[in-house]
């Protein structure tokens, strides 16, 4: 009996000393396991990069608190682990969840506050002991990092989709969303965005949203190109000085000296957006006594320039089945106008073409309005298509007239026969010819340069995909539309265009990270609901009784004399 004891002290001691010297290693030694099938855990190289140059405090306020129904749950559960792994590789970074709106007395100016901030709540129905309730979620954070923050959105705003999947793809974008807000408020300013200016582009309040959204990360600065006239070589030397040129809705045309400019800003490495409208058409010209406009081809002498990058953009418009709503005055009730809410098939809402590539990855579909197909070349530069319109969808030649009483058209499959899966955005990267190569020069340039170093740009072929619109003359958030109440992916997509033009650090390719939550079948449940029943609540408890048995016969067996 006593050598019993003295073995069972024995491995007590050992089991004492093991225990002491594991907690004593594992503070000298931390490692975490990431045992998921899709590693949704495992943060990227580039995100350790950016969370490493975090060198000073940093605060994350989550806002996901308080009483909400599971989905959102999920998304708070998701969100909370990513944050730990954050914690865990950089202890500076800390963060806490908070209910903004907890106190009853305090919610309006809370509530206030934060639509200020632009961190807008939904209302989300809440099933408690037979009883529907309506609450208000804020599925917002906020980093904060000395004097900066930045506002990061978790749940996205994908028009049309269920809670469920609205959750899923919003885990897949967290990483993403955290990794690009830390690297926002921790990093300095180094690249450059021009913004060109002299040919008719949008005026700046049109695109201020998105000059307000990406100043936090880029330098900004307008390139007037009317002064190529008196100094061209001076303009080229200043616009050469920026990493990328957006051309945003240019009308009137361009003259062969401001070419070259663009050109061999182009040559020497420079990326370019190009949003350019094919058609002359626009919607404010269809609200007049007729409900009617001529449309015509926007000719701003840049279709040889395209040609010869591997790119044309056609003088033409796409009529899409997937319209976008459009709200239209359909009589008076009273003293008050009846508005009522017509399928705009001019205006196509177009989802992304290429779900793999990292631009366009897990993101909402995109507003158009009287867009152009852009047609794709044969050449040595690699073309991927961003966006394309439905398999429902046509080109319509111009000159021609288009109407607002095209809403009321029956349409049938058949009109779409052979067409459909227009490219409306493409991008194009590789090395390109100059278009003034074995031509003669506009001006002279003895810095000339017939093919550029690698390079991309990526162009839409319509301007008001970049267009905000306003309210009261002020300009309102990319990608709502006041009238209707949608939001659309607008935003999203250019912002996401501009990073991957000027990404040096990887940071667009997290977005490429697949993270599969694993989700309740529950037709699966319901078709099979006996085998469902004996595997999760009888099978557990027979292996529970053997496992009893078989340790309770071999204690015996062991301790029996």
């Amino acid at each position: 009996m006593k050598d019993v004891q003295k073995k069972s002290l024995k491995k007590l001691g050992f089991l004492a000393l093991g225990l002491f010297l594991l907690n004593f290693a594992s503070y000298y030694i931390y490692k975490r396991f990431d045992v998921t099938q899709d590693k949704r855990y495992t943060l990227s190289e580039t995100t350790k990069k950016i969370i490493d140059g975090v060198d000073s405090p940093m605060l994350i306020d989550v806002f996901l608190e308080g009483n909400f129904p599971a989905d959102f749950k999920k998304l708070q559960s998701e969100t909370r682990q990513l944050l730990e792994e954050f914690t865990a590789y950089n202890s500076n970074i800390s963060f806490q969840f908070v209910n903004p709106i907890e106190k009853e007395g305090e919610r309006v100016e809370v509530m206030k506050k934060f639509f200020e901030k632009g961190l807008t709540p939904i209302n989300v129905t809440v099933e408690e002991k037979g009883k529907q309730t309506q609450e208000v979620v804020f599925p917002w954070a906020v980093a904060n990092y000395g004097d900066k923050g930045a506002k990061v959105q978790l749940l996205k705003n994908l028009m049309g989709a269920s809670t469920e999947k609205k959750v899923e793809s919003s885990v897949q974008h967290l990483e993403y969303a955290f990794a690009e807000a830390i690297y926002k408020i921790s990093k300095e300013k180094q690249r450059k965005i021009a913004v060109i200016k002299g040919n008719g582009e949008l005026d700046d309040i049109y695109i201020a949203d998105f000059l307000k959204t990406i100043r936090d990360n880029y330098y900004i600065g307008p390139i007037t190109l009317d002064s190529v006239v008196s100094q061209p070589i001076k303009t080229l030397k200043a616009l050469n000085v920026y990493d990328l040129a957006i051309i945003a809705k240019p009308k009137e045309k361009f003259t062969e000296a401001e070419k070259q400019v663009l050109d061999q800003f182009i040559m020497n490495g420079g990326k370019t957006l190009w949003l350019v409208d094919g058609t002359t058409a626009e919607m404010e010209n269809l609200y007049n006594e007729t409900g009617s406009t001529l449309v015509s081809n926007n000719d701003l002498n840049l279709t040889d320039m395209f040609f010869k990058y591997g790119f044309r953009i056609t003088p033409q418009m796409i009529k899409d089945e997937y319209g976008t709503p459009l709200k239209l005055a359909s009589g008076k009730e009273g003293s008050e106008s009846q508005m009522e809410t017509y399928n705009w098939k001019m205006a196509p809402f177009i989802y992304p073409a290429s779900k793999k590539h990292p631009i366009v990855k897990n993101t909402d579909g995109v507003k158009f309005n009287f867009c152009s197909p852009i047609e794709l070349l044969n050449s040595n530069i690699k073309t991927t298509v961003l966006l394309e319109s439905s398999p429902y969808s046509k080109a319509i030649g111009t000159p021609s007239v288009v109407s607002l009483e095209m809403i009321a058209e029956e349409t049938s499959p058949k009109e779409y026969t052979n067409g459909g899966l227009i490219p409306v955005a493409a991008l194009l990267e590789g090395s390109f010819t100059s278009m003034y190569n074995n031509r003669v020069l506009p001006f002279k340039d003895s810095t000339f340069l017939n093919k550029s170093v690698p390079t991309k740009m990526i162009v839409i072929s319509d301007g008001d995909v970049i267009k905000n619109q306003l309210d009261k003359g002020v300009p309102i958030e990319l990608g709502f539309d006041k009238y209707t109440g949608q939001f659309f992916g607008n935003k999203e997509f250019i912002l996401n265009s501009v990073n991957y033009l000027l990404d040096d650090n990887g940071l667009i390719n997290i977005r490429s990270k697949d993270v599969t939550l694993p989700v309740l079948d529950k037709q699966s449940v319901h078709d099979n609901y006996n085998q469902t029943q004996m595997l999760t609540v009888a099978l557990p408890i027979v292996l529970l009784a053997i496992f009893g048995f078989i340790f309770t016969y071999l204690r015996k067996k062991k301790y029996s004399y």
